[in-house]
């Protein structure tokens, strides 16, 4: 059998597209570890210049549009280009719907078409790339790269007719299609109605909202001026054109606005609170089929890569029905992780888009964490990394530690922090790189960034260097002077009656620290997150949020949700909930309920609302990048190649 030797390393030669498959893991390796030898950099180098040259980039202009996903490019030794696109590109950008497979490396898909055909996949720095080279060709798409940049140009589609009818369950509009074409849909902003306003749905939600949630259905295709005039407000309309319209368009009616932009069409609908579209591509003919429902959620089992299983459906709770996202991770396979993840790494101010976050850490999954200060940008609860405190729990809520060997432990945490002086006197510190503020002294580390700006007035700040106090300083003004945290020290920062302890600790002062987590457990786990509240314990509901200070407005709120947990057969699941089938998201009863439902022995309430965000390979799962909120922190899972 022929062999590949470079640097007396032997590489058998089992085919052209199974070794430039190893250059590229070798490069997704090389890019995500810092860790990465010379000798081993020698080696890719000298590896990839034996193959056809790969290409790849971050950006689709797609019909004239550009956009940001991955993609990558191989060029055979038969001169056979081969595409591959991310599939979190292929769903959201062109309207392809990922059907269930428990084989990560074929997934079936469907779009305009009577089959299933079935794309090969695989998985390269924190995307799995599915070759769509086939699947394109019969779709009369025109591929072509162009640096950094994949152009693809489609058939110009054009919309025949818009036609709505009644469900038992809600309305349906059905968009025919002379050819077919991308399309993606998106949400919008709340719009608000009249309390006694009458939908045209059939069955109408709960009278406990008085919005509509905005839906933009977006298609790459052109439609008759009749066409769009029919579904234009009245108020952009010329008299004689609305004397051309069979009847007045309504505010009410699902259908906003019909509008041609740039040879796109751009369908905005007004849906109940509760409701949402489920979207279908139809052939023969060729149409897009839009359900307006309460159960809008298409049901998914898709095992995305080895040990990572993406699932999604509705659950029953009482009497409601909520949807349900959530990602399974088996930690017994090789080379997946948890880790903690923040938005700047460089400083603990600052928040970011999940999906922003999790790219910048290479991460190819993720949940959005715990709690922060959306006005100051700093962490409210507790994150370690790396057996490193990067934020202090507070009040103690609820966290979840792990390690690196798959084992998890769930509870209610405290962090106990002691300044011990040289002549024994021990003073408590309340909190450690923490936005929480109240009384007390607290502690800043080079982790919190290169300087510390105060967060209450007249703080006096004590500069520790080396174990010695070097430095006292008044804090002056909130918000006004920074002071550096020396590299081999940390800042205390004394507030409101923690001043009075300036007398025992004056300069040149040798101090120590002793530092213990209650329960002790919490000090085993190199890796932590806290937010809160607990919802289960071993397989016990143990919700006590007032036990957790959290208010009596949090915890009757009904509010989209996620949370983490470990289920009975020893996985670990993450899962965002949003609003129930007409109305609105779970209490925190009915979080920890679904969780129990769902098989989890432990489970932890993460940060909820706007910042609820499950994020897989490029994409979220669980609603549309814009109506993410930027969050401050989160938890990570990485496939390391081995």
């Amino acid at each position: 059998m022929p062999m590949l030797v470079i640097n007396n390393q032997r590489f058998f030669r089992y085919s052209v597209s199974s070794i430039l498959s190893t250059a590229l893991c070798l490069i997704a390796t090389y890019t995500t570890s810092a860790q990465q030898s010379p000798r081993n950099s020698q080696l890719l180098a000298s590896l990839i210049s034996e193959l056809p040259t790969p290409s790849s980039g971050n950006e689709i202009t797609l019909n004239g549009r550009t956009l940001s996903a991955a993609w990558l490019q191989q060029r055979q030794t038969d001169g056979k280009v081969i595409t591959h696109l991310s599939d979190g590109a292929l769903r959201h950008l062109m309207g392809v719907d990922l059907l269930n497979t428990s084989n990560p490396e074929l997934q079936p898909v469907e779009w305009f078409s009577s089959g299933t055909p079935t794309l090969n996949a695989k998985l390269l720095g924190g995307y799995r790339y599915l070759d769509i080279s086939n699947f394109a060709h019969i779709a009369g798409w025109q591929i072509e790269a162009n640096g950094n940049t994949l152009v693809i140009s489609t058939t110009q589609a054009k919309i025949n007719n818009i036609r709505q009818g009644k469900r038992p369950t809600g309305e349906r509009l059905v968009v025919d299609l002379d050819h077919p074409t991308p399309w993606q849909v998106t949400q919008g902003q709340l719009i608000k109605r009249p309390v006694d306003s009458h939908t045209r749905i059939s069955q109408p939600p709960k009278p406990l909202n008085r919005e509509n949630r905005e839906w933009i259905i977006t298609l790459d295709s052109t439609a008759d001026n009749s066409l769009i005039q029919r579904y234009t407000p009245q108020s952009r309309l010329l008299p004689k054109q609305l004397k051309k319209l069979p009847s007045p368009v309504s505010p009410q009616q699902i259908i906003q606005k019909v509008e041609i932009v740039n040879n796109r069409t751009i369908i905005s609908l007004s849906v109940p609170f509760g409701f949402a579209p489920q979207v279908s591509a139809i052939t023969n003919p060729n149409r897009l089929v839009i359900d307006i429902q309460p159960d809008g959620l298409v049901a998914k089992d898709i095992t995305w890569a080895k040990g990572l299983r993406w699932q999604q459906k509705f659950i029953n709770s009482g009497t409601d029905s909520f949807p349900v996202v959530w990602l399974e991770i088996n930690p017994t396979v090789v080379g997946l992780s948890l880790k903690p993840i923040w938005a700047n790494p460089e400083t603990q101010t600052g928040i970011a888009p999940l999906i922003q976050t999790a790219q910048r850490y290479l991460a190819v999954a993720g949940i959005n964490g715990g709690y922060f200060n959306r006005n100051n940008k700093l962490p409210l609860g507790a994150i370690r990394r790396d057996n490193q405190w990067v934020s202090g729990p507070i009040l103690n809520r609820g966290a979840i530690g792990w390690n690196d060997s798959g084992e998890y432990y769930f509870g209610r945490l405290t962090l106990n922090e002691t300044l011990i002086t040289s002549n024994n006197q021990p003073l408590s510190i309340l909190f450690l790189n923490s936005g929480y503020v109240q009384n007390g002294i607290a502690r800043y580390t080079p982790i919190w960034g290169s300087t510390y700006t105060p967060l209450t007035d007249n703080e006096i700040i004590l500069v520790v260097q080396k174990d010695q106090i070097i430095n006292q300083l008044p804090g002056s003004k909130v918000g006004v002077t920074p002071i550096p945290i020396p590299q081999d020290g940390y800042l205390l920062s004394l507030r409101g009656t923690a001043a009075t302890n300036t007398s025992k600790l004056p300069i040149g002062t040798k101090v120590s620290l002793t530092s213990t987590t209650t329960p002790g457990d919490f000090s085993r786990y190199p890796h932590i997150i806290g937010a809160g509240p607990l919802l289960v314990q071993n397989r016990q509901i143990v919700l006590n949020a007032k036990a957790e200070t959290f208010s009596d407005a949090f915890i009757a709120e009904k509010a989209v949700r996620s949370a983490i947990c470990t289920t009975t057969t020893g996985n670990l699941m993450i899962a965002a909930v949003h609003n129930r089938a007409g109305g609105n998201g779970p209490t925190l009863a009915e979080h920890a309920q679904l969780m129990q439902f769902m098989g989890c022995v432990n489970a932890l309430n993460l940060d909820g609302g706007s910042s609820t965000t499950l994020y897989l390979g490029g994409q979220l799962l669980d609603r549309s990048p814009n109506t993410a909120a930027r969050v401050h922190n989160g938890i990570g899972i990485f496939i390391n190649p081995r």
